[in-house]
């Protein structure tokens, strides 16, 4: 404005075309001053292999989730052939959660790892209570019974909490739908918030958990700023995410794979190549587990490590909050 402000005051000037401002003064020759955008000013980062603006890629990325919402969990089978229910069985199996455990579950649109986390959750809670009763030498039905009662009405009092945030409204509803069918009635809260800049208070959770999210965001180390603020101190953040697959031959089979079959699924599945195409981009440039390692612990997270699965295909990536 400051610019637009002095080039006015000048004796000659006038608009051109493309958005050019052209000023004379005296004759001489032209100066040519190009209007620029915010948007030209933004940092620039990739949308899967496109080189683009950093609120272009926000844009972008919650376009594909908006599309692929209601038909996400259907192409997550037919892309992995199952596989994704494994890796996320493994991930809950790791975290070995126990009742009354505060989870937040970012990118967890659909509700995927919330109800794994619910039910392993009712099982612990479950074994402790047959554990219980077996303690009681010789218990009579009547007690059983009675134990089974108090504990039933005890079970709010535990206070497991599974919160799913994520961005896209689209896939909190496709979320809320399954979790409806699926009879999870408590336990359950749904979130829109940006990953990034979580809309929550600091040290609120005991446990982190974000799957197949993180890849598609525009800063990955706020992210992690994000998850090591509101966590409880000694709270673990969990990751499972796309990697780099370790053995060679497996690695060409994969990439083959990927970048071959994948879109042509989404197209023949969903209607939508151009969305699954991104997706495997965004794979391929994603950090190997070395480098994102590497992250967690910059972002202040103690004891780091993880674990492959499948080849490398994916990896599970945990710290600890001190």
């Amino acid at each position: 404005m400051a610019a637009c402000r002095l080039l006015g005051s000048l004796p000659v000037g006038l608009w051109g075309r493309n958005g050019l401002f052209v000023c004379r003064r005296n004759l001489v020759a032209p100066v040519f001053v190009r209007a620029r955008s915010a948007r030209a000013e933004e940092k620039q980062t990739h949308f899967g292999f496109e080189k683009v603006s950093e609120s272009e890629k926000a844009e972008k990325v919650y376009k594909v989730f908006k599309n692929v919402a209601k038909n996400y969990d259907i192409m997550n089978d037919a892309m992995s052939l199952g596989i994704h229910r494994l890796w996320k069985d493994a991930l809950i199996r790791m975290m070995n959660p126990l009742p009354g455990t505060k989870l937040l579950d970012v990118a967890g649109g659909t509700g995927d790892i919330a109800f794994r986390f619910m039910d392993y959750v009712r099982m612990q809670q479950e074994r402790q209570s047959r554990q219980a009763v077996k303690s009681n030498q010789s218990p009579s039905w009547q007690q059983i019974s009675d134990f089974y009662q108090q504990q039933n009405k005890s079970d709010s009092d535990l206070g497991s909490k599974a919160v799913i945030c994520d961005i896209n409204k689209e896939m909190l509803k496709v979320g809320r739908q399954k979790a409806e069918q699926l009879n999870y009635s408590e336990g359950l809260s749904w979130v829109v918030g940006n990953a990034e800049e979580l809309p929550f208070d600091d040290d609120k959770f005991d446990v982190y958990t974000i799957a197949f999210g993180i890849r598609n965001v525009t800063h990955i180390d706020h992210v992690l700023q994000e998850a090591y603020r509101v966590l409880k101190p000694g709270g673990r953040f969990m990751c499972l995410e796309f990697s780099k697959v370790q053995n060679p031959v497996i690695s060409r089979l994969y990439n083959l794979y990927s970048f071959q079959v994948i879109p042509v699924l989404g197209e023949v599945i969903a209607a939508d190549w151009k969305s699954y195409q991104y997706l495997v981009e965004s794979i391929q440039r994603f950090p190997d587990q070395e480098e994102f390692k590497a992250m967690i612990e910059d972002a202040g997270f103690y004891r780091v490590e993880y674990s492959n699965m499948t080849s490398g295909i994916v990896a599970v990536h945990s710290g600890f909050k001190l």
